[in-house]
């Protein structure tokens, strides 16, 4: 967060002055007028300068790459950051070598800065954002092996008319399986257990 006090002969002269200190525009600040200022007699006599206080927040964006950066970096591990936003959607697209130590085993470590960056992310951000955190195209490729997973277990469960538990999994992960398996007839699938093993279980109808 970046705050500069600057004085104009009118309230607008002193917050565009601030805004080019600022290297900002009005939509990103916040404006505190201290004072609205005084024309004064012919222009000079009594006139007093307005004074205005103008506050520019961090950037939630900025604030995560930095995050990511840095947790990278300490990892040993250089990466390229592409961001992509879509309304409150969020996506950084990591990249560079050794960029599986930031996956880790099924994606365990991706998914532990994926909650992280959000979190950071809405710490600087009015509205609630959504964030992604892909490595490679590690979320597509996941989403393939959860979609076979989803039909596989959902196979066994009526094959053998028991249910089936599957392993823990973030939210996101559950509700692609949640998903693959909405037109098979004869199972269900709900949650079970609490975070962070919280477990999707499918159940067949009988």
């Amino acid at each position: 967060m970046k705050k500069v006090t600057a004085a104009g002969q009118s309230v607008e002269e002193a917050v565009n002055l601030a805004l080019a200190q600022l290297n900002s525009t009005r939509d990103r600040v916040e404006i505190e007028i201290e004072d609205e200022g005084k024309k004064g007699f012919f222009g000079l006599f009594g006139a007093r300068k307005a004074i205005v206080h103008v506050t520019l927040p961090a950037d939630p964006i900025e604030e995560s790459l930095k995050f990511l950066k840095n947790v990278s970096e300490k990892m040993g591990v250089n990466t390229e950051i592409d961001v992509r936003r879509q309304g409150k959607n969020v996506t950084f697209h990591l990249s560079g070598e050794k960029i599986a130590l930031l996956i880790g085993k099924r994606g365990q470590t991706l998914n532990s800065l994926q909650y992280l960056t959000q979190l950071v992310a809405n710490r600087y951000s009015k509205q609630f954002l959504n964030v992604i955190v892909d490595a490679e195209d590690y979320r597509n490729r996941r989403n393939d092996t959860l979609i076979q997973l989803a039909e596989r277990m959902a196979n066994k469960a009526i094959k053998t008319g028991k249910s089936v538990s599957l392993e823990p999994m973030p939210s996101f992960e559950r509700k692609v399986i949640h998903n693959a398996l909405l037109h098979y007839p004869k199972i269900k699938t709900n949650s079970n257990g609490t975070e962070p093993y919280r477990h999707l279980v499918i159940t067949p109808i009988r």
